[in-house]
């Protein structure tokens, strides 16, 4: 029996039971509603949201009727939250909003930087630095915290300061954290050859696409059919797969991501948003409207949130002095009265006050521990933590994104295009094979110097 992850209603609505409780509906006004939609689910045998698996026994497949039901019931009940989804809506929150109103002309964009003034060194060390994070996370994805630092120590390398490697791990250790079984055999330091293909990099490959075939008043609309001409739907999880179904059952745009979706606001958006940052060069407005175009199609609130945070760091991290500053200008993006918004400035508080990253770590986990490894607000923390405890150094900043035990490579990925476009450039021990493997057509193979210069390409006047 095929066992479909992350789509099937019996296998969702524990998700959105999870959902509920984050978002307000199941302690605001309708949570007797939604304390009656739960009680009717555990009554008929219905399971709570695994930890981290994508589908549940196939005996719970006797469910799935019911599940659909209330899913749909679930759906009707309004989150209390003052958390919007609507670009209005948001920029209306956010009493900081860089630069010109969204939809304007973009060529007085304040702070906007033209492709002749960005160095091309910041733009290649975006790409740079997003190939290393997201390598250096691809083998220890799914490992707790707790495991990745005991390979790490157990192999010498903690603090880590260089690629995962097999050599040298104990048995035991092995045995009690075995690695990614899909990246190991790629991502370890001992058989590294060019850049393994990965969700965290074909999503960047599809919003260049985007891009260069649509141009930049490119639409969501766009962004959806590009991925059902490109985009294998065996590559997509979670809030991707669910919106991909949706669009194959004929749900048109935004309703693709709410429609039995209860993962819109994990990370899935977030890892799509670093071109938008990276065309749009000082200007994070417009980078975070482009992200809130694309995110739209598969999350709400805080997973559209978390997508323009980073294209607003992206974008001012190739014109940016500091990790500050770039921190500074994802949160101008975010509105303020967000779980997100909350989330990274106590984040930032901590960077800035403790020492021991580890220590600041440790507070994110007591804030957090209770969200998905993948969700959006606790690895945006955490991204926007390692950036700001480690000053710019590439190395502490990647490692500290992947030492946090959460979505390893996504949260290593992104901190490492935002360092690395700081920095313009990465360390040699962080460089791999110009060829970047893909499974998106025309871009197998690809080396990051001939995407950064397509990039440089699509950046405004």
């Amino acid at each position: 029996m095929i066992r479909l992850t992350w789509v099937q209603p019996e296998d969702l609505i524990g998700h959105e039971l999870r959902q509920a409780a984050e978002d307000g509906r199941a302690t605001g006004p309708d949570a007797e509603r939604v304390r009656e939609i739960a009680a009717r689910w555990h009554a008929a045998g219905g399971h709570d949201a695994p930890p981290r698996a994508g589908a549940s026994e196939p005996g719970a497949a006797r469910l799935r009727d019911l599940a659909g039901e209330l899913l749909d019931e679930l759906a009707a009940v309004p989150s209390p939250l003052p958390e919007p989804s609507d670009l209005a809506g948001i920029v209306a929150a956010c009493p900081s909003w860089p630069g010109t109103a969204p939809g304007a002309a973009r060529g007085a964009a304040r702070g906007a930087a033209s492709r002749a003034v960005v160095d091309p060194a910041r733009v290649l060390g975006a790409w740079q630095g997003r190939a290393a994070g997201c390598v250096l996370g691809k083998p220890v994805e799914k490992i707790p915290r707790e495991g990745i630092r005991q390979i790490a120590e157990a192999t010498g390398n903690w603090p880590i300061h260089g690629w995962f490697t097999a050599k040298g791990l104990p048995d035991d250790v092995a045995r009690r954290w075995p690695w990614n079984r899909r990246s190991a055999v790629n991502s370890l330091a001992e058989n590294i050859d060019g850049i393994p293909e990965d969700d965290d990099l074909n999503y960047p490959l599809l919003a260049l696409s985007v891009l260069e075939r649509h141009g930049r008043g490119f639409t969501t609309d766009d962004v959806a059919k590009l991925w059902l001409d490109e985009l294998p739907a065996g590559r997509t999880f979670t809030a991707e797969r669910v919106a991909y179904r949706n669009l194959l059952d004929g749900v048109e745009p935004p309703a693709t991501a709410t429609r039995r979706n209860p993962f819109r606001e994990w990370i899935g958006a977030l890892i799509r948003a670093d071109v938008y940052g990276w065309s749009n060069p000082g200007d994070p407005a417009t980078a975070a409207e482009h992200a809130w175009r694309d995110a739209r199609l598969t999350h709400t609130a805080n997973g559209i949130y978390g997508a323009m945070f980073v294209a607003a760091m992206c974008a001012a991290a190739l014109v940016a002095t500091s990790p500050e500053e770039v921190v500074r200008a994802g949160l101008s993006v975010v509105p303020e009265r967000s779980r997100l918004h909350e989330a990274v400035r106590l984040a930032v508080a901590d960077a800035a006050r403790e020492d021991d990253f580890e220590r600041v770590v440790d507070l994110l986990h007591e804030r957090h521990g209770g969200l998905h490894w993948v969700h959006t607000i606790n690895n945006a923390a955490l991204v926007a933590a390692t950036l700001i405890h480690g000053r710019g150094d590439f190395t502490a900043t990647i490692a500290g994104a992947v030492a946090g035990g959460w979505d390893t490579d996504s949260a290593g990925a992104t901190a490492g295009s935002v360092t690395g476009a700081l920095n313009g450039g990465v360390p040699d021990r962080w460089r791999m094979r110009d060829s970047l493997a893909s499974s998106l057509t025309g871009y197998d193979g690809v080396g990051l110097a001939a995407l950064a210069a397509r990039t440089q390409e699509m950046m405004g006047p």
